[in-house]
């Protein structure tokens, strides 16, 4: 009797276990635990697969139909409509994926993560890349030169960050110049030659990608190279053209001429782009006093503008060095100490002040101050993700400064590609953007928090950055029109010049945009060395459809190199450009939520058609005219420095797949300091 119960109680749970199994809608969608899934959540869960394998090849139009086909089957199910949102989203049509995210957050699907999305993606829609450039800061986190009672650097008085995230400090107390990450950890540093720095007190990037800086106690100048390795000394102690004493701030203008406040001289020195004096001023002239402690020094718009300690006020001159006047009254500012440029004003650090002013009209504005405490910033410079990094000599701490509204909503994180080809595993690409599309730049392994199921994974490697590649996929789109044959030698010159710029990295792809466009080449750079227009197989048309060029582009480059790029070149009337296919918000948003930069080359010299200027100013990417004196030759460092917020990380999963069947979730969470954000997705492991 005892055997037999025995045998039924395990005959029970087997058969309880088994049917546990096949109840499971293994797709994500809810069914009854104590049913059969029918046959329609069968299929739903076939076309939901499909979909979602789809979608991370980069195919949305066929994983659109694929989970129109799941929706079909279940109506209802709120993770299929999340994912047609995601898919909606991705294919430019940010309309339609509010609809469907607004379905299944209605139904109660998502949190506040939906919620948080579908703000982020309708605000955005409604101001696009528009936002206040005039907005209060905040602190998002500091760096202090003391841990533990360790003394890590002393004196911080100048910042230089770079693209990947990364800054440049220069330390007037320790004689260095400290390499820092985003996360505050040191990772080099640099003392300069044998002799060492002495007092090193600014640092700027020039336009050739060398490092300057300043020794005021060396009364000198160091040239250092990308890497920061020193190459020369440009300068000496004295009074003479060509000689400092004091050298504080520095400047570079659009000719490349570099700009030196020299304290000891009251007087502004300048030197060619190979470090040659060219002549100084800033002695008393008709209307002028003179400068009596130059500080703070910025290049904007032709003009140089001068902070002067003594008179604590800013002097106005031309970049022959005449004076223009006073750009704000004197006694304005306690001690100002350096200008720098960002959102076009002047961000001048006073004390513990930093304020915005205006450098048409003197207006300022007050960003922030640092409190009642011993504080003397000497520098705030825009970093790559567009904060505010300040250098506080007294209290001997780094602040990085964010607009209020971004430290409020956070950032906008999203699961881009998942591949689960090698299963167990699993590699994911992770975009980490803040609420105006802005790249967050510089992270690292510990600012992600990956998780199945809400309990953390195993294996966690951090595999890059797209920050950090030095080469770009390109693909030009040439004007087919019918006048573009009035500019045949231009085009074919901006072809070449590209191409050359390419420097045999990446793939180059040409379009030409006709009535159809038409791809005409891929391949290596080199390939289109001896370009006519006469080899293209698209004919001269009057309508020319550069909706669908600019769709065909964007698709060939989803599955590109991380670092991307479209570039037009125009070589006829814009007038006959047509967008009958795809509005201008559609196309934007197609290569913006695909990380597709877009830059335009001019051969006319008239300006843009307003359509094409819309695309432009809405994408990451900038105008070029053939005719500007120093060629294309920049155009592809241009796009390698647009900053890219997309990273890999792998780790190894844990989770039952069914064979392949089931739908297998992963969260990502990033921290920057006191900023965060989420994503939640899912995928599937191979067939078996």
């Amino acid at each position: 009797m005892k055997k037999n119960l025995l045998k039924f109680v395990i005959l029970s749970i087997f058969c309880f276990s088994l049917y546990g199994q096949v109840t499971t809608n293994d797709a994500g969608m809810t069914v009854p635990e104590d049913r059969i899934r029918t046959d329609k959540e069968t299929f739903a869960s076939d076309e939901f697969r499909r979909g979602v394998q789809a979608y991370y090849k980069g195919a949305f139009n066929e994983a659109i139909v694929q989970f129109e086909r799941a929706l079909s089957y279940m109506p209802n199910d709120n993770l299929i409509l999340e994912w047609l949102g995601k898919t909606y989203y991705k294919a430019g049509v940010e309309g339609t994926a509010l609809q469907y995210w607004n379905n299944a957050s209605n139904n109660g699907y998502g949190g506040l993560l939906l919620q948080n999305k579908i703000e982020i993606v309708r605000e955005r829609r409604v101001t696009g890349d528009s936002e206040d450039k005039l907005m209060r800061l905040s602190e998002a986190g500091s760096f202090s030169g003391t841990f533990n009672g360790e003394l890590i650097f002393s004196g911080p008085v100048s910042v230089l960050p770079n693209s990947n995230g990364t800054m440049y400090i220069a330390t007037y107390n320790s004689n260095q110049i400290i390499l820092m990450n985003q996360n505050g950890k040191i990772l080099d540093r640099i003392s300069g030659p044998l002799n060492g720095f002495d007092r090193p007190s600014d640092l700027i990037r020039l336009k050739d990608g060398n490092i300057l800086v300043s020794e005021t106690f060396g009364d000198r100048l160091a040239l250092l190279d990308k890497k920061a390795k020193f190459i020369k000394y440009i300068g000496q102690k004295g009074r003479k053209l060509g000689e400092v004493v004091g050298p504080l701030y520095l400047a570079q203008d659009s000719l490349e001429r570099i700009y030196v406040t020299d304290s000891g001289n009251r007087r502004v020195d300048v030197f060619d782009k190979d470090g040659n004096a060219l002549f100084f001023f800033g002695a008393k002239q008709t209307y002028f006093d003179g400068l009596k402690m130059p500080t703070g020094i910025a290049v904007f718009d032709e003009t140089v503008f001068v902070a002067d300690a003594d008179k604590g006020c800013i002097f106005q001159f031309d970049t022959a060095g005449n004076y223009i006047g006073e750009l704000v009254e004197p006694k304005t500012f306690e001690k100002p100490e350096s200008i720098k440029i960002w959102n076009d004003k002047l961000i001048v650090c006073d004390k513990n002040k930093i304020l915005a002013v205006d450098p048409y009209s003197g207006a300022l504005f007050e960003y922030v101050r640092t409190g009642n405490a011993p504080s003397r910033v000497t520098t705030a410079v825009p970093d790559v993700n567009q904060n505010i990094v300040v250098s506080d000599f007294t209290a001997n701490e780094i602040y990085i400064m964010s607009k209020t509204q971004e430290l409020v909503g956070g950032f906008f994180v999203q699961i881009e590609q998942i591949d689960s080809s090698r299963f167990p595993n699993v590699t994911l690409e992770i975009k980490v953007e803040n609420r105006h599309r802005q790249p967050v730049v510089g992270l690292q392994e510990p600012n992600f928090y990956l998780t199945e199921n809400k309990r953390p994974v195993n294996k966690v490697k951090f595999l890059g950055a797209a920050s950090n590649n030095d080469f770009a996929d390109i693909t030009l789109i040439i004007d087919r029109s019918s006048n573009c044959q009035l500019y045949k030698n231009e085009i074919e010159t901006a072809v070449k010049e590209v191409a050359a710029a390419m420097e045999e990295k990446g793939t180059l792809r040409v379009i030409s945009a006709g009535a159809i466009p038409v791809t005409e080449y891929i391949g290596k750079p080199s390939g289109v060395q001896n370009f006519t227009l006469e080899t293209l197989k698209n004919p001269v048309s009057e309508n020319v459809s550069v909706d669908l060029a600019l769709r065909l582009a964007t698709n060939d480059l989803i599955n590109a190199e991380k670092k991307r790029s479209i570039i037009m070149i125009s070589g006829g009337n814009t007038n006959n450009y047509s967008y009958s296919k795809y509005n201008l918000a559609e196309i934007t948003s197609y290569m913006n939520n695909n990380s597709v930069c877009f830059s335009f080359i001019h051969v006319m010299q008239n300006a843009l058609s307003s359509e094409m200027s819309y695309i432009v100013n809405n994408t990451c990417g900038e105008l070029y005219y053939i005719f500007r004196p120093e060629g294309l030759k920049n155009i592809i460092n241009d796009i390698l420095e647009i900053p890219q917020g997309v990273y890999q990380l792998s780790y190894t999963s844990s989770l039952p797949t069914n064979f392949g069947q089931s739908y297998l979730p992963v969260e990502c969470e990033v921290y920057l300091l006191n900023r965060s954000g989420r994503d939640e997705s899912g995928y599937f492991a191979p067939l078996k």
